[in-house]
């Protein structure tokens, strides 16, 4: 793929919820570019739709009206059993709650989205160790969720997220659960990450000190892009 073709790609996306027999419509004829390597921080009021933007562009969520582009492929309208495959190798996520599985050590826990894809152990769990080496948990990996702190546990997270390898990485509010120091930590691992490997980050935060980090940004106000800035 051309480095000028958008690896992110929306074609006035509409989302319109029903709560109680009331429609609520989510996003309203949202059209993004996003080229890869692009780190975009999205901000905007609570209800203006970011998480729903998220959601949708991760196939974890259908657009009611509209097409998502990833990596080249129309995702809009295949069936759940391949938006979950190509979801899985193509788009790695970072939620505020790590939804970590407490039963299993942070290898583990890492490794899981390579054993759910059928991978070899021994070269998922190697991947899972040098992935959990880069966020500085090296010392940690057979420690479970409960034996690690937030900060730690959002990085395990972290190293899921990209255990795929993905093109894309999609973080909703990956640091609204930790103190100022955790949150500094986890931000700066993030970024970094995210320029050695060229991959593309979407992040929604609330966080305008992060959010002027980030080299571009998408501003949202009732389901709609109020404001671009950055490269495009």
């Amino acid at each position: 793929m051309s480095s000028n073709h958008p690896i992110i790609q929306l074609n006035n996306i509409h989302k319109t919820y029903e709560l109680t027999k009331q429609k609520v419509q989510a996003l309203r004829d949202v059209s993004l570019k996003i080229k890869k390597g692009q780190v975009v921080s999205v901000t905007g009021r609570s209800g203006s739709g970011k998480s729903t933007l998220l959601h949708v562009t991760g196939t974890l969520d259908r657009p009611t009206a509209g097409q998502v582009i990833l990596d080249g492929k129309d995702v809009s309208t295949v069936s759940d059993q391949v938006a979950s495959y190509y979801r899985n190798r193509t788009v790695g996520f970072v939620f505020q709650m790590n939804n970590l599985l407490p039963e299993f050590s942070a290898l583990e826990n890492v490794m899981m989205p390579g054993l759910v894809a059928g991978g070899v152990k021994q070269a998922v769990a190697k991947r899972a160790r040098f992935l959990l080496e880069s966020v500085e948990l090296g010392q940690r990996i057979d420690h479970r969720p409960a034996e690690l702190s937030g900060g730690e546990q959002q990085r395990v997270a972290i190293a899921r997220a990209l255990l795929m390898e993905p093109p894309v990485l999609l973080a909703d509010e990956p640091t609204g659960n930790l103190d100022k120091k955790s949150a500094e930590t986890v931000e700066g691992l993030l970024l970094e990450l995210c320029r050695k490997n060229g991959v593309t980050m979407l992040l929604v935060t609330h966080d305008m000190e992060l959010a002027k980090r980030l080299p571009d940004h998408v501003i949202m106000e009732d389901g709609a892009i109020k404001e671009l800035g950055g490269s495009w």
